[in-house]
């Protein structure tokens, strides 16, 4: 998800408010990111899920091009 970084800072964003501590995950971020964990895989998903709702209410999304 380095491509897109502003979906990568709203995952990281839940991630931290959701799993504060080791006793809620048993690594942080960048660690959940590189090992594709379920925590990890769920900040990503709600974060897709709130730039959906976003994108919906008119809130108008930068486009992204790849060189």
């Amino acid at each position: 998800m380095e491509h897109d970084l502003r979906l990568r800072a709203a995952a990281r964003a839940i991630y931290d408010a959701c799993y504060p501590s080791e006793e809620w995950a048993p690594v942080g971020f960048d660690e959940a990111e590189r090992c594709r964990t379920i925590h990890y895989r769920q900040a990503v998903g709600a974060a897709q899920q709130a730039r959906a709702a976003l994108a919906s209410q008119g809130e108008q999304l930068p486009l992204l091009v790849f060189a």
